[in-house]
């Protein structure tokens, strides 16, 4: 009899784990998800960089699974003639004082076989982007971006195709590990697995308390906002203008991406959502905010961060300040370049007791439920490599 798996969560990460188990006949599958589509949250809410594995700590999983997701990626793209442009990716140093973090990234880069990696001086950094500033880059030439909410819609037919459901508006409340089976109880009906595997994204330290799971990883919501770029200086960017990030913050910065459809985006910043699916300063929830500051590594977390904290606030309360942030890199820019707020996404960033934010993907298993604790970027570009480390290494059935 073939095994009852149930996945909890149909963005991106959740949907190619299903599409992985059900295509190779590993077993029946049921993908529960909230909303009324696929890919509502993170995963349709970004700028679709597909990662070519610059920033992460050589031999971490963000590591190894974004070099291979990377690849599968441009293949499932290629294959089912999905958008994939590799426009190229500067990460640019603006002062001499960048130089030795830039060189890190280099360092790193290497280490993780990023393909094509060129350091660049100021004059052939310009060939790649004639109107940017700074003193030195490193250019990823096969960074890509594409439509992940089309890969996700591809990958959820592939589902459908080999017999899999995907059922949507069916929250799920409740969750009972019992002897040989794992009952989920949803807004709609109850469900009876063997196995349950839970990518819930913003709400998976939720879900995971549902299935006994620790409190901790908590996820913490941060808000990215996007700025449009004038129609009449979108030929200032041919590709990715990306900053030299700062090694204490687990963001990257404001950037410049021109988008798989040729939309330029300016972001995103990296601002405390008031709401766990908060796309903006007019989405509050008492309760989420409450858990946030009632956490154990609350006081610890904000002594560390309250400077890059108080200055993202501002900056997304004030245009000029963002523009400030953004015309360093490109000095022609005028203020009114930048125009209305495009859109937001909120980053389900995992961050533990003691106040520290975790750096890499994070997987664990209790009983017979697999939970991704912690999956932020570059967890679209992997998806489907972590497809593929899910049925390895967390003892999914194979058949």
């Amino acid at each position: 009899m073939t095994e009852r798996v149930g996945i909890i969560g149909g963005g991106i990460v959740g949907i190619a784990i299903a599409r992985a188990l059900s295509s190779r006949g590993l077993a029946d599958v049921t993908v529960l998800e909230k909303e009324q589509r696929v890919a509502a949250h993170q995963t349709g809410h970004n700028s679709g960089v597909v990662h070519a594995g610059l920033y992460y700590a050589p031999g971490s999983l963000k590591a190894r699974l974004c070099q291979r997701g990377r690849v599968l990626t441009r293949d499932f793209c290629r294959d089912r003639n999905l958008p994939y442009r590799e426009l190229g990716k500067l990460v640019v140093a603006l002062t001499e004082g960048e130089l030795p973090a830039l060189a890190d990234i280099e360092s790193r880069s290497v280490a993780n076989r990023v393909p094509g990696l060129r350091r660049l001086g100021a004059a052939a950094m310009r060939e790649v982007e004639p109107h940017v500033a700074g003193v030195a880059a490193l250019h990823s030439p096969h960074t890509a971006v594409v439509d992940f909410v089309a890969i996700t819609e591809a990958m959820a037919d592939d589902i459908r195709s080999a017999g899999g459901q995907i059922l949507f508006g069916h929250e799920v409340v409740a969750i009972t590990p019992g002897p040989g089976e794992v009952r989920v109880t949803t807004t709609h009906t109850d469900f009876a697995f063997d196995r349950l595997i839970v990518c819930a994204g913003l709400q998976s330290d939720v879900v995971a308390g549902l299935a006994g799971a620790s409190p901790a990883p908590k996820i913490l919501p941060f808000r990215g906002e996007y700025w449009g770029l004038s129609a009449a200086k979108q030929h200032f960017v041919r590709g990715m203008i990306y900053p030299v990030p700062d090694p204490r913050f687990p963001f990257l910065g404001v950037h410049f991406t021109r988008g798989v459809y040729d939309t330029i985006h300016v972001g995103p910043n990296a601002v405390p959502a008031l709401a766990r699916e908060g796309y903006g300063w007019n989405k509050v929830s008492f309760k989420d905010t409450a858990a946030s500051i009632m956490w154990p590594g609350a006081l610890a977390l904000a002594r560390k961060h309250w400077r890059m904290g108080a200055k993202e606030i501002a900056a997304s309360l004030v245009k000029p300040l963002y523009f400030q942030q953004a015309r360093r890199f490109i000095p022609e820019l005028h203020m009114d370049d930048l125009t209305a707020k495009t859109a937001a996404g909120v980053r389900a960033q995992a961050w533990s007791l003691d106040g520290s934010l975790l750096d890499d993907f994070a997987i664990e298993r209790v009983g017979p439920v697999t939970l991704l604790r912690n999956a932020p970027s570059p967890a679209a570009t992997s998806a489907m490599a972590i497809a593929d480390y899910v049925l390895e290494h967390h003892h999914v059935p194979r058949k």
